[in-house]
């Protein structure tokens, strides 16, 4: 074993030691926000030089949901909940040598296209080798995106000392109902796993809910309601 994937063993297995995780599914429809990036995607890129990517969009939902469910967003010290008032988004990479997990700071603050900015740097930096340790350091929460391989549905493992992670996976047309009528839509499983010890099943769906709605309706999240 590499150095690196001796030391991800070391910390999957010590969070799935400490953390009594649980993982709460739900479905999202992604037609609103194909179309948006389909139409504005060229207009966006000219004005920002980055395309408009899923993630990001996951990232500025988190950030949005995460006011109302701070929970999410706090972990555990001793006897002690800490509680964050900044956002500092973990996103996983792989890399040839591994996965590695650099942040993005300060997302509460960012518009949608300076966190595309910023994920689009760092992930080039680790995909090149040239990530620091303090890139991926202090993180307050996690997404994962299983889906850009093709992964349907699956379990994320919470990253220490952080109590929940948000699990991406791929987007398939599903027959589905809307207004009593099957339709065929885009649509994406997500997945929150967290630790129970200090997010309740309700602040835990309550969470993913809000991530489903700012999604299917990005006009919220951009307008921060």
């Amino acid at each position: 074993m590499t150095r690196m994937r001796q030391r991800i063993a070391e910390r999957l297995k010590a969070a799935q030691n400490a953390a009594a995780m649980l993982t709460t599914f739900n479905e999202v429809d992604m037609g609103n926000l194909m179309a948006l990036r389909s139409e504005l995607n060229g207009p966006f890129q000219e004005a920002h030089g980055v395309k408009m990517g899923f993630v990001s969009a996951f990232m500025l939902a988190a950030s949005q949901a995460i006011k109302k469910v701070p929970e999410v967003n706090a972990y555990i010290e001793g006897k002690e909940i800490v509680y964050k008032n900044y956002v500092d988004i973990s996103v996983a990479v792989a890399t040839p040598n591994g996965l590695v997990v650099p942040v993005v700071r300060d997302c509460n603050r960012k518009s949608w296209a300076q966190l595309e900015k910023d994920l689009a740097s760092l992930a080039e930096r680790a995909r090149r080798g040239q990530i620091a340790l303090e890139d991926m350091a202090g993180g307050t929460f996690t997404i994962s995106n299983g889906g850009v391989y093709g992964s349907m549905m699956g379990t994320p493992i919470i990253n220490p000392p952080q109590s929940s992670i948000l699990g991406m996976h791929a987007v398939t047309k599903r027959a589905v109902v809307r207004d009593d009528q099957i339709v065929i839509r885009p649509m994406m499983y997500v997945a929150l796993t967290y630790d129970h010890r200090l997010i309740d099943g309700r602040e835990a769906v309550t969470f993913l809910r809000l991530i489903r709605d700012y999604v299917e309706d990005p006009r919220k999240m951009l307008l921060g309601v």
